[in-house]
């Protein structure tokens, strides 16, 4: 079943979302060589508790942290550790908050030091398709639109490994809801997109081949073949001439600008 969100309800989730923003931004100015995964989870859990929310992630499912944090061929789900950061590694970070009984969600990779250029175009052109699936989220398209669009982008022009095993989703009062939202499809295809709908895009893809498989620990997901992999997520509300972005990373990208250690991607 599919929760269409009244206006107050959507100012709400918009709310919870720029708080994500907000926790982001927090972290940024820690993310660099030597810093432990673990303390910007840490940091992340705190920020979130101190504006009255609730870190959307913890427990979810039995997940035991604010913050997921995937590294290199990491795809998503990656567990906050003692693993210290290096120069050139790939930071997906995925963060979701509970407050006034909605979910805000947001992913964004972030790039220590210096990468190969194959690398950071891989983040160009995730980041990229992010907004070129957003462009469809308007009320008369439908789903695939959205979807083929993130693929078209990734896979056919660029010739990256869009991962079908893990999609995008409705949101509200629960973390996941329906619909669900993949990276690949077929344009006309999928639910016609109604005012009222909520959902977070958020392409994930490879630099190599698109098959992935889960880690021991039952959550992180990577690259099968370990090349690197990247992920940016908004969360949406269609709209009738463009979607309204609910969500922004213009609060961590301005922080990144301070953080010598991170490459800004465009």
């Amino acid at each position: 079943m599919i929760f269409y969100k009244t206006d107050q309800e959507i100012e709400l989730i918009r709310q919870s979302c720029l708080m994500v923003g907000k926790t982001h931004e927090a972290i940024v100015p820690f993310i660099k060589p030597g810093v432990k995964t673990l303390r910007l989870d840490e940091i992340a859990e705190e920020y979130i508790r101190d504006q009255g929310a609730v870190p959307g992630f913890k427990g979810y499912n039995g997940f035991p942290y604010t913050l997921c944090i995937s590294m290199n061929e990491e795809v998503v789900h990656g567990m906050p550790s003692e693993r210290e950061i290096q120069p050139g590694d790939l930071l997906s970070i995925d963060c979701g908050v509970l407050a006034n009984g909605f979910y805000g969600d947001q992913a964004y990779t972030y790039c220590v030091g210096e990468v190969e250029p194959e690398v950071k175009q891989l983040l160009q052109v995730t980041k990229a398709s992010l907004y070129a699936g957003i462009e469809h989220a308007v009320i008369g398209k439908r789903i695939g639109d959205i979807c083929y669009a993130i693929q078209d982008m990734c896979e056919r022009q660029h010739r990256y490994g869009v991962v079908r095993e893990l999609v995008g989703h409705g949101i509200g009062r629960n973390l996941h809801e329906s619909p669900d939202v993949p990276n690949y499809g077929r344009r006309g295809r999928g639910i016609k997109l109604q005012k009222g709908l909520v959902i977070a895009i958020e392409p994930m893809v490879n630099l190599g081949r698109k098959e992935i498989r889960q880690l021991d620990d039952g959550w992180t997901i990577i690259a099968r073949d370990r090349k690197p992999s990247a992920h940016y997520e908004h969360t949406i509300t269609v709209g009738k001439e463009k979607a309204d972005i609910l969500t922004t990373f213009d609060y961590l990208e301005e922080a990144i600008k301070s953080n010598a250690e991170l490459t800004e991607i465009d």
